[in-house]
Parts: C-alpha cells; sequence; structure tokens
C-alpha cells in the first residue's frame, strides 16, 4: 500500500486545536467576555487584536463550497447586515477597557464584493470610529473576480486595504459549469491590473483540486494562466467532498472527481510548477513570492483566518458562523442570519458554541501550531510536555517508518516526504479525536 492509500482518512484541517466537533460548549456568554476582557488586557497595548468580519451573501451558489452562505440577489440585505455587525462591535468595545488597537482585517465570505463600495465603507469606518490602527496593521478581504468594481477596490484601498484574495479555483469551463463558478482569464487579468493599478500591494489567489472533471491537462492550463498573472500568493487547496454537509455537492458525484493517487498528481503537477516560478512552500497548501509577508514574516501564524504574518492573541470574528478566538477559549457565533440578528438585537452576544481550552489543550495546541506553522516542534521545556504528548509520539512512530518525520529525544521535524500529510502527522496530537467518538465524516479526506 501506498502513503496515499494508507493515509487518505477524514482528518480535521487544524485550523484550531480543539477542533470545532471536540469542544465542550461550556462556555457561557459571560465566560467568554471574562476570557477577552483578559487578553485584551494583556495583548493590546503590545500586539493589537485581529477582526474576521463575515458577510454571507452570495448571489449564486458555488456547488463546491462548504463555507457558510446564504444565496440571495436581493441587496436591500447589504445595510440591515452591516449594522447589525456594528452593534455586535459594540457589544466588544464595552467589554474592552480601553480602544483596541487593530492590528488585522479580514473581510470573508460569502462573497464581501456582494456588498456595494458604499456600504463595506460604512462597515470599515464604523469599526475603526472606535478604534486606533497599529502601524504594521494588514487588512484584507476576499473578492470575486467576476463582480468586484474599481469602486470597491479604491473605496477599501482607501481605508488601509492592501491586501486582496481572488476565488479563481478553476479556468476550465467544464471544471466551472459543474462548481458553477464562472470567470474568464480576461475577467481576472483585468481585475488583477487595476488592483496592482490602485496600488494593492499583495493579491492572492485561491485555487482547489481534486474538483469534478479537472484532468493533469486542464490544471496544467489553469495554472500556467494564473502563472501569468504573478499573484504574490497562492492558496492550492484540497477541494473537500462532504455533500451529507453541503447538498450543493450533489449537483456532481464521486465517479466525476480524481481520487487518491490521480487526485494527489494534480497537487503534485501544481507544486513543480510554482516550484519552478520561484514559489516557496509556506504551511500547508500555500505558497508564495520571496517578496510576500508570508515568506520574510520571522514568525508564521495560522488561525480561522488561515495562515498570516501578524500574530495577535484575539481574535474577534463578527457576523453570522463567525469563530473568535482569546486562545484560552474559542466562541463561534450563530450560524443563520435572522437568529444572529435577533441576539444582536435583544443585547446578547450571538453566541453558539464555544470550548474553554485546559491546560493539556493549550500545549497540544501549541505543538500542532508549530507542526502547521513550521514543519516542526519541540519539547525541551517542562511547561509544553504532558501525557497526552507522548501518547502522540507514541502514535507518530508508523509515521517516522513510512519517512514522513523524523523523531528526536526532545523535537519532532516533519520531512519533505512528510509535508503533503501534515494534517495526518498533527492528528496524532489530537487526543479528543482518539478518545471521543467523534463522527469522522464531519471532516474531509486529507488528500
Amino acid at each position: 500500500m501506498n502513503l496515499v492509500e494508507k493515509y487518505n482518512i477524514p482528518v480535521p484541517r487544524y485550523t484550531s486545536y480543539p477542533t470545532v466537533p471536540s469542544w465542550n460548549n461550556t462556555l457561557t456568554s459571560e465566560q467568554w467576555k471574562q476570557h477577552v476582557k483578559k487578553v485584551f488586557g494583556i495583548t493590546n497595548a503590545k500586539d493589537g487584536i485581529s477582526l474576521y468580519i463575515h458577510l454571507p451573501f452570495c448571489e449564486s451558489l458555488c456547488t463546491y463550497c462548504a463555507c457558510n452562505t446564504r444565496i440571495t440577489v436581493n441587496h436591500t440585505v447589504e445595510e440591515p447586515y452591516i449594522n447589525t455587525i456594528l452593534k455586535e462591535w459594540e457589544m466588544y468595545c464595552a467589554v474592552f477597557n480601553e480602544p483596541p488597537r487593530i492590528k488585522e482585517i479580514h473581510l470573508g465570505g460569502g462573497t464581501p464584493t456582494f456588498f456595494n463600495p458604499n456600504n463595506l465603507k460604512k462597515l470599515i469606518e464604523g469599526v475603526l470610529k472606535k478604534s486606533t490602527v497599529c502601524p504594521d496593521a494588514e487588512f484584507s478581504f476576499e473578492a470575486h473576480p467576476s463582480n468586484t468594481l474599481p469602486g470597491h477596490l479604491i473605496a477599501l484601498y482607501n481605508l488601509g486595504f492592501r491586501r486582496i484574495s481572488f476565488g479563481i479555483q478553476d479556468f476550465d469551463i467544464k471544471v466551472q459549469d459543474a462548481i458553477n463558478r464562472f470567470q474568464s482569464f480576461e475577467e481576472v487579468e483585468t481585475v488583477v491590473n487595476q488592483a496592482k493599478n490602485v496600488g494593492y500591494d499583495s493579491i492572492n489567489f485561491d485555487l482547489v483540486y481534486g474538483l469534478p472533471f479537472q484532468t493533469l491537462e486542464s490544471i496544467t492550463d489553469t495554472i500556467k494562466k494564473v502563472l501569468k498573472l504573478n499573484p504574490d500568493r497562492i492558496a492550492f487547496y484540497s477541494y473537500a467532498h462532504v455533500p451529507w454537509i453541503k447538498p450543493g455537492q450533489r449537483k456532481f458525484t464521486e465517479n466525476d472527481l480524481p481520487l487518491d493517487e490521480e487526485k494527489r498528481k494534480l497537487y503534485e503537477k501544481g507544486k513543480a510548477l510554482f516550484f519552478e516560478n520561484d514559489y516557496k512552500e509556506i504551511g500547508m497548501d500555500h505558497f508564495s513570492l520571496r517578496t510576500d509577508s508570508l515568506y520574510t514574516a520571522s514568525g508564521l501564524h495560522r488561525n480561522f483566518m488561515g495562515y498570516t504574518s501578524k500574530y495577535t492573541r484575539l481574535l474577534i470574528g463578527l457576523g453570522a458562523s463567525s469563530i473568535s478566538d482569546s486562545w484560552t477559549a474559542f466562541a463561534q457565533n450563530i450560524k443563520t442570519v435572522e437568529e444572529y440578528k435577533e441576539a444582536i438585537e435583544k443585547g446578547n452576544l450571538p453566541l453558539f458554541r464555544g470550548h474553554i481550552l485546559n491546560a493539556e489543550d493549550l500545549i497540544l495546541r501549541k505543538h500542532i501550531l508549530n507542526i502547521m506553522c513550521r514543519f516542526e516542534t519541540e519539547w525541551i521545556e517542562v511547561n509544553l510536555q504532558c501525557e497526552a504528548l507522548n501518547d502522540g509520539l507514541e502514535r507518530a512512530k508508523e509515521l517516522e517508518t513510512d519517512g514522513m518525520i523524523e523523531i528526536h529525544p526532545s523535537y519532532l521535524k516533519v520531512t519533505e516526504k512528510g509535508k503533503p500529510f501534515l494534517r495526518n502527522i498533527c492528528l496524532c496530537f489530537d487526543k479528543y479525536y482518539w478518545e471521543n467518538a467523534i463522527n469522522k465524516r464531519a471532516f474531509s479526506t486529507s488528500i
């Protein structure tokens, strides 16, 4: 059995530890406020805080998508939703004991460029009105190439945004038809040139491998077109086929998907093309030019927004389904727009579920983050050791035998052979996965 066959199992993506299905859900609103207040007092003056704002609306459903979205062509939803987000932000500002220093803002979705530029301006100005901006702040937003207008680019640039991420996925028309995601190379080229002319200095492309009807030839063509546009970053994600969670994916079946070795070849081809064009591998599924901050940063961090060069201990998530992180606790907002609004109107933080991390959680979280960000971790210090770490190292011996990691007396290092299997390596240290009856169907396969 080869490594792909052996390790292509349902595995968490480890944007957090513990992962969401393992959360104990004992967090109350008052407890969450106390966690926020405590870490804010420690981190605000030194590092500032991060904000993730979820804008869930899309005009059409991309059938591959597993994000929390609301499909509508009714743009009257924009202003009421923004007003609700600003009310939620006021609740957090009441918890803080001084004006927050914003180090990072990311607008995600959904489709943030569903909103017109004036409404996005109202949103960001409303957030910044009660805040100060760190000198090295980084503001970014996700954009659909087909509906991003010069007005969006200019309005957000004037508010401090310098990073933009375009959802490309694939240029092949057969693939685009299957996933209901359409944008031509010419459309993308136009909006990228507009963004560069406005002054954006970091442009990211999201690509997905393993989509229905993708072939080695088609993905090679897509990537060569992408490379003509020279994005600063490329996120090359594995398609997660979870139709029992996202019914839109039932538009196609597993028979239409490249699987196992075939899917792995798509990734390896993409990776080879990136390397040939001077992109460097950053963490898992990410590649950047040497000039981009993901490569030049002294330290890489990973949170619910993905990889970032800006580390803050406090991340506040605003909007329906957003997840916040105080390092010692996680809190997720209510997922539906209507229930989210209802909670805010009643003056309540719209918490849906959460988790308070214990001492062992914090140790394992640190090791998993190190593996995901640095391809290694160490436990020389006593405060980085625990019984669950020892259990994980025992599980990891098989991966060492397969040449994916090196285990030394006080540290672990991921080999080149093991880099495509980072999720499997982290799985060894996921105490909850092994001890609890977690529904494995909640996760996508590792390849």
